[in-house]
């Protein structure tokens, strides 16, 4: 039993190879990469943006948990993404479905976790060379998609907890509901937003839409350029 669900899980045996270097240490390297221009000539506002961006991964626990596991096998460490990658799914939705979002604590938990995957996203349009090849396109847009779930669902959350509408929600599920017309730029006009708060919010969310189209018309359509997020050398 225990063979099968390995072998479900991590495919064939050359996944439980154990990585070079650690998570930590490779993105070490892509700052260093990126302030050196080994990549590309970025200058000015382009390399501060993409400094930040790499930088950024420290302060969420993706980073963390990638370099925890990969001492176990690259198998064990993209398993443990893909794991990770759901939990960011259904927290948001749990604090839906069990009217939590009004708990402070849970709440910002998952404004953290919504945070890690909106400086994910823009890391790979704006820093894709920071990341190595991925063994799988199809497993690669699967997880993006439900990055994009996450994303609208954590928007519901939000949009659950303040008071950013023109009335407020009769059912759980009318804040996801809301938050994927929103994202999706469809509006039927039962909810809106009427404060400046709201405005924003809605323009932040169709904004990060858009950015997830870029994804998929820039890295999965055209395989990008060389050293590109398809084409740097696989770690």
């Amino acid at each position: 039993m225990k063979r099968i669900i390995k072998k479900i899980f991590l495919a064939k045996p050359e996944v439980d190879k154990i990585p070079v270097q650690g998570s930590i240490g490779n993105r070490i390297e892509n700052i260093r990469s990126i302030w050196h221009n080994d990549h590309q000539d970025d200058i000015g506002i382009e390399k501060i943006l993409r400094l930040l961006l790499a930088l950024s991964q420290f302060i969420f626990p993706g980073i963390y948990l990638k370099h925890f596991f990969g001492k176990k096998g690259v198998g064990y460490q993209e398993l443990s993404v893909d794991f990770f990658v759901l939990i960011k799914v259904f927290f948001p939705f749990l604090l839906l479905y069990t009217h939590s979002e009004s708990n402070t604590i849970l709440y910002y938990i998952q404004i953290w976790l919504l945070l890690e995957t909106i400086f994910y996203l823009a890391t790979l349009v704006f820093a894709s060379d920071i990341f190595s090849k991925p063994r799988s396109y199809r497993r690669s847009m699967l997880l993006m998609f439900l990055n994009y779930l996450q994303i609208v669902i954590s928007y519901g959350v939000i949009y659950a907890k303040g008071n950013y509408l023109n009335k407020p929600f009769g059912h759980w599920f009318d804040a996801i509901y809301f938050s994927l017309m929103t994202s999706s730029t469809v509006g039927y006009g039962d909810y809106y937003p009427v404060n400046f708060s709201g405005k924003l919010l809605v323009c932040s969310q169709v904004i990060i839409f858009f950015i997830v189209v870029v994804m998929f018309l820039n890295f999965f359509s055209n395989r990008v350029e060389s050293k590109g997020y398809f084409d740097s050398k696989q770690k």
